[in-house]
């Protein structure tokens, strides 16, 4: 960590920027000021872009020119009292070191895979920034992930590199057999391993001269894991229009951000929340990227970063905001805090309305998937109905549809669709990948069918009622129901399970387990087998996805054909609200 602590003085890289080439002047925006934040219209769509090249460099450029403010590109802190802050100079230095070591060193190529697991370090952002340069194809994953999440990452990705840290290391080192796509392992860590490359001491080594890859549009940029109803997370492909899309005047109308704007967004930088609220929305806007390393939620450290930093705007799960309005902190006003955001699950009117009575913020609502980015919320300055999701964001057209992708009129439950039909919209996912069975299945008439039901009223505002199948969004986080009763299959007490969304306070949703016990456990002390079985879910896959609640059954309600009725025990559920 101190070489970053260090890199102006050991570099001077705040005055070389040997490898910037500002992008091609046919591909600069249009401002509306000398440098205000640079758009294209909402219809914008070239053969070639690349984020790194097209947006990251033109405020490197403006900065140089001496037509940006002296805030930084990046500011990282930790609880220690470090703090890193680059300006885009240093970041275009630093990423264009990034993809030397990539391609020259690793022997990468564009189109080939990365697995990025880190948490929340400042590497992260120089190999995410440095793989769009590279044409490399990043697949980030949470910290969380156990071991068998990891093998079947890079065995489905085919991941070509991964980069992570010395905790991870030898669970990567164990499988590596296993998957003969990976060629290099890049390690974060102060310590070396054998067999594994020093990230840090490659990007210090490696020359900053480097030709950003001549992206087309069409390219993928990268891959996110997102869980579903049955089987294992499918891979949900992005090509470079997630990144143009952030760019066109009515996604900057959203949020406004500005160059003088510094932008936290506390998302796990394993989930597209951290690449649009961490990377393409405030780099689009020429603001500075504020993180803090939270290596857990506390909000304690969370109010007293916004007190103590001038951060402007934030996004996070409503969860974040739900915990800090239960700290009966005796003031909860922030000095210059001036706009809160939420995604990720749905944000109740009364919190909304709390938020706003302690604080004096107003916290929005925004919606999305990993296969859509932002898909609508209530720009500043728009009419906000507390509980709506808001209104559709160009260039997505945004419809309640029934299962044959007929629109449905005002007020009348459906699902949330988006058109695909005659033109696919810049920042809609391409597809799953190496899938195309389930990518024909949400494609419904001429919509993308998003799997959330909702309605939609005469103004345009769509009002969120659940999802259509089964996924549990605890805490922002998506978590299949398989992948937790696959796990509880492998403990000896377990005969089945089923595993469902239970309300919660505090999370909003958490996960829930009803059990079926083999005979031989069927003496055993409930609340000590609760515990083993929640402990024993931890230990074989993420921790987030393990049930907060236990509940043992002698049965499980199913159809003649043997399927579990999820729904009626959900409803069970929602019913003892």
């Amino acid at each position: 960590m101190q070489w970053l602590l260090r890199s102006r003085a050991l570099w001077g890289i705040h005055t070389s920027c040997r490898g910037f080439r500002p992008a091609p002047r046919y591909l600069h925006y249009q401002s509306l000021s000398d440098a205000g934040t640079p758009r294209w219209s909402d219809d914008y769509n070239p053969e070639e872009f690349n984020f790194a090249r097209d947006v990251f460099d033109y405020w490197t450029q403006m900065e140089k020119e001496g037509r940006r403010g002296p805030n930084p590109a990046l500011w990282w802190v930790n609880a220690r009292g470090d703090e890193v802050k680059w300006s885009f100079g240093e970041v275009t230095d630093l990423t264009c070191r990034t993809a030397n070591v990539l391609t020259h060193t690793c022997g990468l190529k564009p189109g080939d895979r990365l697995l990025l697991i880190l948490p929340r370090v400042p590497e992260w952002w120089l190999a995410t920034l440095g793989c769009i340069r590279a044409g490399v194809i990043t697949i980030p994953g949470t910290t969380q992930l156990m071991a068998k999440d990891i093998l079947y990452r890079l065995q489905v990705s085919r991941a070509n590199s991964i980069v992570t840290t010395d905790t991870l290391a030898p669970e990567v080192d164990a499988m590596a057999s296993e998957c003969p796509a990976l060629k290099t392992k890049l390690l974060v860590s102060d310590h070396g391993r054998k067999g594994w490359l020093d990230f840090r001491s490659l990007v210090k080594a490696a020359s900053p001269d480097h030709s950003c890859v001549k992206s087309q549009t069409r390219d993928p940029m990268v891959i996110f894991f997102t869980s579903g109803t049955s089987g294992f997370p499918k891979m949900v492909k992005h090509n470079q229009g997630l990144a143009i899309r952030d760019s066109l005047p009515s996604c900057r109308n959203l949020m406004q951000l500005k160059t003088s704007d510094i932008f936290w967004c506390m998302s796990d930088p394993g989930w597209i929340m951290a690449m649009l609220g961490s990377v393409l929305e405030p780099w689009t806007a020429g603001s500075t990227v504020f993180i803090h390393e939270l290596t857990q939620f506390d909000p304690k450290v969370i109010v007293q970063t916004m007190v103590k930093y001038p951060i402007t705007q934030c996004l996070a799960a409503p969860t974040l905001f739900r915990m800090i309005l239960q700290q009966n902190s005796a003031s909860l006003r922030f000095p210059t805090l001036e706009y809160c955001w939420c995604g990720g699950e749905a944000l109740l009117p009364e919190e909304q309305h709390k938020w706003k009575q302690e604080t004096g913020i107003p916290l929005t609502q925004i919606y999305g998937q990993s296969e859509t980015g932002i898909t609508c919320s209530t720009p500043r300055g728009m009419k906000v109905k507390p509980g709506s999701l808001g209104k559709s964001i160009a260039p997505y057209d945004i419809q309640v549809i029934d299962d044959e992708g007929n629109i449905l009129p005002p007020n009348t439950e459906g699902n949330i669709g988006i058109r695909i039909k005659p033109t696919r919209p810049l920042g809609l996912f391409v597809g799953y990948e190496d899938d195309p069975v389930k990518t024909a299945k949400v494609e419904c008439g001429d919509f993308y069918n998003t799997g959330d039901r909702a309605t939609i009223d005469e103004e345009g505002y769509l009002w969120f009622l659940g999802r259509s199948d089964d996924v549990i969004i605890a805490a922002g986080y998506r978590i299949g129901p398989s992948e937790v009763e696959n796990a509880l299959a492998e403990h000896p007490a377990v005969a089945e399970s089923a595993v469902v969304s239970s309300p919660d306070p505090l999370r909003g949703q958490v996960v829930k387990a009803f059990v079926v016990l083999t005979p031989q456990f069927m003496s055993q002390d409930r609340e000590q087998l609760t515990k083993e079985l929640q402990q024993h879910v931890k230990s074989v896959t993420a921790p987030y996805k393990y049930p907060r609640k236990v509940e043992f059954v002698p049965e499980l309600p199913k159809t003649v054909t043997g399927k579990i009725k999820r729904n009626e025990l959900r409803k069970k559920e929602f019913g003892q609200m």
